[in-house]
């Protein structure tokens, strides 16, 4: 399908960028953590795709995302995509991206959501304990998310490993009660 190979192509594009330049850590998980916001917020989503909105106004949204610490290469990647026409295809570049970089790097992803941001070290110790777990070397990508009250949750591909304070409530909630 062409949109799938266009989605294919900017991602790829946007991992030779941001490894050329350096930044590729930073530059992947800001817009990975930059395309699940737009899975959930609608208002972002739509005014990133509204026809009727100039182009530098969507760009100035991205920023105003991405906050002050945003990495420029990641605004620019964005903005080159918004310059395009591709914005609808935004959230599948960045979800791709993360995918590239994990294939490049002969790894796979796992998605982590936290309640908290984790440092260096405790990133390191979640990948080392998800790589022995599913016996493959995997890349982390956190996403800071309120609604996880204590704890993290992982998704490596199908498997979840839910760390959460409300799945160790709930686990010992169907051990008391044999439900």
């Amino acid at each position: 399908m062409a949109s799938d190979r266009l989605v294919r192509g900017y991602a790829e594009a946007f991992y030779t960028i941001a490894d050329v330049e350096g930044e590729l850590d930073a530059v992947t998980d800001q817009l990975f953590a930059f395309g699940k916001l737009l899975d959930r917020d609608t208002r972002v989503r739509m005014s990133l795709t509204d026809a009727s909105l100039p182009e530098e106004n969507k760009v100035g949204l991205v920023r105003d995302v991405l906050g002050e610490r945003a990495n420029p290469i990641a605004v620019n990647l964005l903005a080159l995509v918004i310059r395009q026409g591709h914005a609808r295809e935004a959230g599948r570049i960045v979800e791709e991206l993360a995918s590239v970089a994990a294939e490049r790097r002969q790894h796979v992803l796992a998605e982590v959501r936290s309640a908290v941001p984790l440092d260096d070290g405790r990133r390191q110790r979640l990948a080392a304990a998800l790589s022995a777990a599913t016996g493959k070397t995997v890349e982390i990508k956190v996403i800071v998310d309120p609604g996880v009250v204590g704890g993290l949750v992982a998704w490596v591909g199908d498997e979840v490993f839910d760390g959460t304070v409300r799945g160790r409530l709930d686990e010992a909630r169907e051990q008391l009660t044999g439900s």
